[in-house]
């Protein structure tokens, strides 16, 4: 059961932002016109954010009632109550180490850190890392080629482990740091070796070079990985912390993240580098909805993007409530990689060496993960089947 459901996250993740990507390359070049007078790029990130994140929120909401017991409330429905289980005799019965050794749960001196205040403040922090870190992306491809994005991106496994470790103190097996060093290692051989250069001068927009301008890059970059990190370790530290589903979560993340950037598209800002570049005097609300009146033909993929971005989170927040988010990384950072093997396949493309040897080290660190993780359930099995006949023995 296990692997069937991690192999449909992976084919739901690897088709859903396919899709995405795709309607996200058609969203980056010029849209024509109503006139026929010209075209022009459209320059409203946050809006794009705000439609993918509504409609995430309501494809969440729809799942969790379409899935929901009749006999829960919506504050358990939305994973802000807990139901509680009783036993054979009707008694409430919490399966915490406390009441394991006899001792009873008081509500007066519950944990502070298991409330739901906390949980909100969780999902908010989570919501504010997303809408910050996204702008810092951007901004980077001014001083930096999309090659050296694509190589930075493919590092994030380490910024996320790194995060996990400093904000929440938790510990992985040995064999985690192991595979994350060979994905890592393999994913920017891969993409070093890539033809990639080929086709920077088309997917990043150059400013003008000054001697830090690397510099910039690099350090806008860094952040958005940073940030990146924050994200998925927080997310990791609300599902060890709290009892929530992942399409929980989907959807608190994805309100926050609504009111955080409609927020933001309605104000008057002032010129902010990278966070509000645009200094035209206009909302980007207004900026938007004047683009798309006058640029139709920009709503179909529009909406695409925002469709297939809502599918594919539940996809995402699937992996990541029942494998983390090391793993969820993996998935991602290895999609484009398959993607280009199978173009190699089905169009006899030539791949250099280098990204051969980048392959064979990737699928050489899942190995490793799914042989360990084969082990570990076997040695479950043994224990569970020796336990079942020390039962029928007594």
């Amino acid at each position: 059961m296990s692997f069937a459901r991690l192999l449909g996250c992976v084919l739901g993740v690897y088709a859903m932002f396919l899709l995405w990507a795709i309607a996200q390359e058609r969203l980056s070049v010029p849209f024509q016109r109503l006139d026929g007078s010209g075209a022009d790029k459209f320059k409203s990130p946050l809006f794009m954010g705000t439609c993918q994140s509504f409609l995430s929120s309501i494809s969440a909401i729809i799942y969790i009632l379409l899935r929901r017991n009749s006999t829960d409330t919506l504050a358990q429905n939305l994973g802000l109550r807990h139901k509680v289980d009783k036993n054979s005799n009707g008694v409430a019965v919490n399966g915490n180490a406390q009441q394991a050794n006899g001792k009873h749960h008081h509500p007066e001196k519950s944990d502070s850190r298991h409330s739901t205040q906390a949980l909100l403040l969780r999902y908010l922090q989570c919501s504010a890392f997303i809408t910050s870190a996204a702008p810092f992306g951007f901004a980077a491809l001014s001083y930096i080629s999309y090659p050296a994005m694509v190589l930075g991106k493919s590092c994030k496994l380490i910024p996320v482990m790194i995060m996990n470790v400093i904000l929440y103190r938790r510990r992985f097996a040995p064999h985690k740091y192991l595979v994350v060093f060979m994905v890592t290692t393999g994913i920017t051989l891969f993409m070093h070796f890539g033809n990639d250069n080929k086709k920077s001068k088309h997917n990043s927009v150059q400013a003008p070079q000054t001697p830090y301008a690397n510099l910039i890059g690099i350090t806008y970059l860094l952040i958005n990985l940073a940030l990146d990190g924050a994200v998925n370790s927080t997310q990791d530290e609300i599902f060890a912390r709290h009892k929530v589903s992942g399409q929980q979560m989907m959807f608190w993340i994805n309100l926050f993240c609504t009111i955080i950037t409609s927020i933001l598209s309605i104000l008057p800002l002032p010129y902010i580098p990278v966070i509000h570049p645009s200094n035209d005097g206009k909302t980007e609300l207004m900026g938007a909805i004047t683009f798309i009146r006058g640029h139709p033909s920009i709503i179909l993929p529009l909406a695409q993007f925002a469709f297939t971005g809502a599918l594919g989170q539940l996809f995402i927040f699937e992996t990541l409530q029942h494998f983390g988010s090391l793993t969820l990384v993996t998935i991602t950072l290895t999609r484009k990689l398959f993607t280009m093997l199978l173009s190699v396949v089905l169009y006899n493309h030539k791949l250099a060496s280098g990204q051969w040897l980048g392959a064979g080290v990737v699928f050489a660190g899942i190995s490793v993960e799914a042989w360990i993780k084969r082990r570990d359930v076997h040695a479950k099995r043994v224990i569970q089947e020796k336990e079942k006949a020390k039962i029928k023995s007594l």
